[in-house]
C-alpha cells in the first residue's frame, strides 16, 4: 500500500528540471530589458567619448633604451656653414635653365662624395594611385599604374648611406628630405641645409651603430610618390627584363650617366641600387613658411595609411628633445572649427566645475581638467579620430608603414624668415641637434620599438588615450546590439495570445523560415552594396567628365540598380506579423558584425559608424505604427528617425561634416565624388566600409521605415 502511494505521490510531483546557469539567467533578464540596457549603454559610450580628454595620460618614454637627451650635442658651427654653404649653391644656380635640376644634383653629389659616404642616384617613374577591385586588398605595390612613361616624366632621387662602424649593417635609420630639384624654394634649401648639417657629422663619428641613409627626394611629382618609389624598390627588387629594358632607354635622356660622367669618378657614384640594413626608423624632415608664427614651431604628422600609427615612443623622443632641449613649440593637428562650438565650451566648464567639487571631497580625485586645455584636446582629439578614419597617409612618412617602419613628418616652421645670418644659422643648429638627438636615441635601440603603444589617439603633442580607453566608448556603443537582435526575434515568433488557453504557458514558436527570408533581403542589399562600391571604377572610365558629372551617374546608377532588386524582390503576399521585427533583427547581427570586423581593420571608422548606425538601427520601426498610435514618444520617435536617415546617407554626412568645419558657403557636388575617389586611389578599408557596411544598413533601415506592416 505504501509503494502505491509513493507511485502516486511520485507522478503527481513534476520531474525536476535543472536550473539554468547564472550566465544563461542573466543573459535572459539582459534580452528581455533590453530597451533600458540599450538607452544607458549608448548613452555611457557617448559619455565616454567626450570624457576621453580627461582621461588622456602624460606621454612617457618606455623603451629605456632610448636615452633622449642623455648626450651631449656635437653639432658645431663648421658643419652649420657647410650646410649654408651647400644651401646657397643649389639656390644660386637659375632655376629655368634646362639642365638646373641636373646641375643641383651633380653638386649635392659632390658633397655627399666629399664626405666619404656612399652616393647612388634612384630613377623612378612616378605611379598613380589607381582603384582596382582586383588589387584592392593586395600589396601596396600591385595596385599601381604600370604604363610606359616617356623619358621626361622620370625623376630622380639622390642617396647618400653612412656605413656604421661599429656595427654588421643589419639595420639602417633613414632621413628623408623632400627637394624640388627643379624649383628655387628657400625653404626646401634650408631643409637640405639641416640635413646635410646632421649627415656630415653621423658621417665622422664612431659610435654609430646602424646605418644612415639620407634620400633627397625628388619631389615635382609629389612627396610621397618619390618616398614610395624608392621604398618599394628598396624591399620589392624588380627584375622583370621588359622593365629594366624601358628603364636603361631613358637613362640619356634623364642624363643619370652624365651626372656619373662628368660630375665625379665613377668608382664614387654607384651605378646599381645601394641597400642598407632593415629600417628600424625613418624621419621626413620638411621646413615651410608659415606668417605669423610667434616662435619656431615643429609640427608632427603621424597618421599612415588605414589609421596605422608609428610607435608612440618615437613621438615621445622628439617632444621631449624639441620641447626641453630646443625649445621649439611642438603642435599637431587639430580642428580649428571645434574651438569655436560655444556647448564645447559650456561642456567645458561644467566637467571642470565637477572636477573641482569632487576634489575638495576627495584630494585623491583628480581628474579635473581646465577649460582650455579640454577644448583644445577635444579639438585635437576629434582631428586624430578623423585624420585615422579617413585612412590617407598626412605626408611621406606614409609609405613606411605599408613596410611595417616606424616614420613620422616633421615640418618645421621658423617664426619669421631668417634674412640675417646669425638668426638663420641658429634655426638651422637648434633643428639639427633635434635630429641629431633623435637619431642618436634610435641608434641606442637594441631591437625594434615595441614597449609603447602603437594603437592610441592624441590630445595634444605630450598626452594620448590609450586603446584600453578608447575602447571602453566603442563597447559600449556596440554592446546593446545582439541583446535588442535576440530580443526582436523572440518578439517576432512569440505565438499570439488570443490563441492560447488561460493556463497555457506561453513559449516561443520557432520558425526559421522567417529568420531566412529577413536574410535573404538582407544579403540581397549587400550585395548591391558590392555593386555600388565597383561601380566608380568603371564610372571613372568615362572620358572628358567632371566631377559633378560622375556623381550624378554613380547616383541615378545606384538608384535604379536598388529599385531593380526590390522589384525582382518584392513580394506580392499579405505582410505576415513579426517580419519588420525578423528584418530588424538581421540588420542589427549584420551591423554588429561589421562594426566589429571594422574595428580591427580601422578603430576609428568604426568608432564613427558606430555614433550613426546605432542610434539608427536601434531607433528604426515602422513609421505607420509611430503615426497609428499617436503618442508624444511615436513623434519624438519619428522626428529622432527622419533626421538620423537624413545625416546618416553618407553624401548628406559629408556635406554635413564639411559645413561644420568650412561653412557652408560653397557646396558642389563633385567634392563627395572627389572626397570619395581620394579614399578609394589610396586603398582606404573606409571605402568598404561605406560601401559594404554603412550603405546598405542605412538602406534596410530606410526600408524598416518605410515598411507596411
Amino acid at each position: 500500500m505504501a509503494e502505491v502511494e509513493k507511485k502516486e505521490v511520485a507522478a503527481a510531483t513534476p520531474p525536476w528540471k535543472p536550473k539554468p546557469r547564472p550566465i544563461v539567467r542573466l543573459g535572459i533578464v539582459l534580452i528581455s530589458h533590453s530597451l533600458l540596457v540599450s538607452v544607458v549603454c549608448c548613452t555611457a559610450g557617448v559619455v565616454a567619448l567626450f570624457l576621453l580628454p580627461m582621461l588622456a595620460k602624460n606621454t612617457y618614454i618606455s623603451e629605456n633604451a632610448l636615452m633622449p637627451g642623455s648626450a651631449s650635442s656635437m653639432l658645431s658651427n663648421d658643419d652649420i656653414s657647410e650646410a649654408e654653404r651647400l644651401a646657397k649653391d643649389l639656390t644660386s644656380l637659375n632655376s629655368g635653365a634646362a639642365d638646373a635640376g641636373i646641375e643641383r644634383r651633380r653638386v649635392l653629389a659632390k658633397y655627399l662624395s666629399d664626405l666619404g659616404v656612399e652616393v647612388g642616384y634612384h630613377k623612378f617613374e612616378p605611379h598613380q594611385n589607381q582603384f582596382h577591385p582586383l588589387h584592392f586588398f593586395s600589396s601596396p605595390d600591385s595596385g599601381l599604374s604600370r604604363e610606359n612613361g616617356s623619358c621626361s616624366s622620370y625623376g630622380i632621387n639622390v642617396v647618400g648611406i653612412i656605413r656604421a662602424p661599429q656595427a654588421d649593417g643589419k639595420e639602417a635609420i633613414v632621413l628623408v628630405t623632400p627637394f624640388n630639384f627643379r624649383k628655387n624654394s628657400s625653404s626646401e634649401a634650408l631643409s637640405i641645409s639641416i640635413g646635410y648639417a646632421v649627415f656630415s657629422l653621423l658621417s665622422r663619428v664612431t659610435w654609430l651603430a646602424k646605418d644612415i641613409i639620407w634620400l633627397v627626394a625628388d619631389s615635382q611629382y609629389g612627396e610621397y610618390a618619390s618616398v614610395a618609389s624608392w621604398l618599394r624598390d628598396y624591399h620589392i627588387p624588380v627584375f622583370s627584363a621588359s622593365s629594366s629594358h624601358n628603364a636603361d632607354s631613358c637613362f640619356e635622356g634623364n642624363n643619370i650617366n652624365l651626372l656619373r660622367e662628368e660630375s665625379l669618378d665613377r668608382t664614387e657614384i654607384s651605378s646599381g641600387f645601394r641597400r642598407a640594413g632593415t629600417m628600424a626608423a625613418a624621419l621626413v624632415l620638411k621646413v615651410t613658411d608659415v606668417k605669423g608664427q610667434l616662435e619656431d614651431t615643429l609640427s608632427v604628422y603621424a597618421e599612415a595609411s588605414n589609421g596605422q600609427m608609428p610607435n608612440l615612443d618615437l613621438i615621445n623622443v622628439v617632444n621631449y628633445l624639441a620641447v626641453h632641449r630646443q625649445g621649439l613649440r611642438v603642435k599637431v593637428e587639430k580642428f580649428l572649427s571645434v574651438l569655436r562650438w560655444e556647448w564645447i565650451w559650456v561642456l567645458g566648464d561644467t566637467l571642470n566645475f565637477i572636477g573641482k567639487v569632487a576634489g575638495s571631497l576627495n584630494p585623491e580625485w583628480k581628474f579635473g581638467i581646465s577649460t582650455p586645455d579640454y577644448v583644445e584636446g577635444t579639438a585635437t582629439l576629434a582631428n586624430s579620430l578623423y585624420r585615422q578614419a579617413l585612412g590617407i597617409p598626412t605626408g611621406p612618412h606614409g609609405a613606411f608603414r605599408d613596410f611595417q617602419v616606424d616614420a613620422i613628418t616633421l615640418e618645421i616652421s621658423p617664426k619669421v624668415v631668417y634674412t640675417n645670418q646669425g638668426r638663420r644659422n641658429e634655426f638651422i643648429l637648434r633643428s639639427a641637434r633635434l635630429i641629431e638627438g633623435v637619431v642618436r636615441s634610435v641608434n641606442n635601440l637594441l631591437e625594434k620599438f615595441h614597449q609603447s603603444f602603437f594603437l592610441y589617439l592624441l590630445t595634444s603633442p605630450a598626452k594620448f588615450v590609450s586603446v584600453g580607453v578608447y575602447m571602453i566608448g566603442f563597447a559600449l556603443l556596440v554592446a546593446p546590439l545582439p541583446l535588442v537582435a535576440a530580443s526582436l526575434y523572440v518578439d517576432a515568433n512569440k505565438p499570439d495570445p488570443s490563441s492560447q488557453g488561460p493556463k497555457h504557458k506561453l513559449q516561443i514558436n520557432f520558425k526559421p523560415w522567417k529568420w531566412l527570408s529577413a536574410a535573404k533581403q538582407v544579403f540581397t542589399v549587400h550585395a548591391w552594396g558590392v555593386f555600388v562600391s565597383l561601380l566608380p571604377y568603371f564610372i571613372s572610365q568615362i572620358p572628358n567628365s567632371t566631377p559633378a558629372a560622375h556623381s550624378i551617374i554613380w547616383f541615378s546608377l545606384s538608384t535604379f540598380g536598388l529599385l531593380v532588386l526590390y522589384l525582382i524582390t518584392k513580394s506580392h503576399s499579405k505582410p505576415q506579423k513579426g517580419e519588420w521585427e525578423n528584418l530588424k533583427s538581421v540588420t542589427i547581427s549584420v551591423v554588429f558584425i561589421g562594426l566589429l570586423l571594422m574595428s580591427v581593420v580601422n578603430f576609428a571608422t568604426a568608432q564613427i559608424g558606430a555614433l550613426v548606425l546605432v542610434p539608427a538601427c536601434l531607433l528604426a520601426q515602422p513609421l505607420k505604427l509611430d503615426i497609428r498610435d499617436a503618442s508624444l514618444k511615436s513623434f519624438l520617435r519619428i522626428a529622432c528617425n527622419v533626421f538620423i536617415s537624413f545625416v546618416a546617407f553618407p553624401p548628406v554626412g559629408f556635406f554635413v561634416l564639411k559645413g561644420v568645419n568650412e561653412g557652408f558657403g560653397d557646396m558642389d557636388v563633385g567634392e563627395f565624388w572627389t572626397w570619395l575617389e581620394s579614399l578609394w586611389a589610396w586603398n582606404s578599408a573606409t571605402y568598404i566600409y561605406i560601401g559594404m557596411v554603412h550603405l546598405p544598413c542605412w538602406v534596410l533601415c530606410l526600408h524598416i521605415l518605410l515598411h507596411s506592416c
